[in-house]
């Protein structure tokens, strides 16, 4: 094992190596060296005055007569097994056959690559929401109707992804299904799992989801019986029409 002591900031860090892994202590937090060299980036980065913003001169107006439609961000939210993946899919799949551009941004597919370095502690799960409304906001800027489907339980960071696109361009729809429901699915065992101790900080039975209080859309049972996906999608394509989506 090799240690060795620096100041940074004021504040005391030891490097310590030991077999193959270096780790570096800052107080009592422990980080790899690679969580620390992007906490000092994050924070270099933000604290920057040397970045500035450069225009292009083919803009959203001309990419999205380009294509005909406009960009917007469709946020589906919603349980584990309450049906977000299939609307996704299924709403991908109309538009297309409609002529319009979409791209569908899976919160499991997204952990593969560009989130795959979180978990699911609440700060973690803010910043995956964060990263994803980014990467959705410039799909949205290329003039795509980005489909978000996340369980994104926070309500604070969903807000916050609204936040990032101005005239009414963020749609969040509801997945509005019992627990009683989506644990009776359980495709992915997870349910199963969570119940049994084996994993913690579950969305709905131990870590809270915050329904939402004024979407766009909610999808929901119909005397006990859940609508086909067609039929879900059908409604998400009807409002993106009706708000002039689907024509520029």
């Amino acid at each position: 094992m090799r240690s060795t002591w620096e100041s940074n900031g004021g504040r005391d860090c030891v490097n310590v190596t030991s077999g193959l892994t270096e780790v570096v202590v800052i107080g009592v937090s422990v980080f790899t060296v690679e969580r620390c060299r992007r906490i000092i980036s994050d924070v270099s980065l933000n604290n920057s005055t040397n970045i500035f913003w450069q225009e292009c001169p083919v803009g959203k107006v001309e990419r999205q007569k380009l294509l005909n439609q406009k960009g917007c961000v469709v946020w589906i939210t919603g349980l584990s097994g309450s049906g977000k993946s299939t609307l996704a899919c299924s709403l991908s799949r109309e538009l297309h056959s409609r002529g319009k551009l979409s791209y569908v941004l899976d919160g499991d597919n997204l952990r593969h690559g560009l989130n795959m370095d979180l978990g699911f502690k609440p700060e973690d799960r803010t910043e995956n929401i964060r990263r994803v409304g980014e990467v959705a906001k410039l799909f949205a800027d290329a003039g795509l109707i980005c489909i978000a489907s996340l369980i994104s339980p926070y309500r604070k960071d969903r807000d916050a992804c609204r936040e990032m696109l101005p005239d009414a361009k963020f749609i969040e729809v509801f997945m509005n299904m019992p627990l009683e429901l989506c644990e009776s699915r359980d495709a992915k065992g997870l349910y199963k799992l969570a119940r049994a101790g084996k994993i913690k900080g579950f969305t709905g039975i131990d870590d809270p989801y915050e329904p939402p209080l004024n979407c766009e859309i909610k999808l929901q049972q119909q005397n006990g019986l859940c609508p086909t996906p067609v039929d879900m999608a059908g409604q998400v394509v009807s409002y993106l029409d009706d708000k002039g989506f689907l024509q520029y």
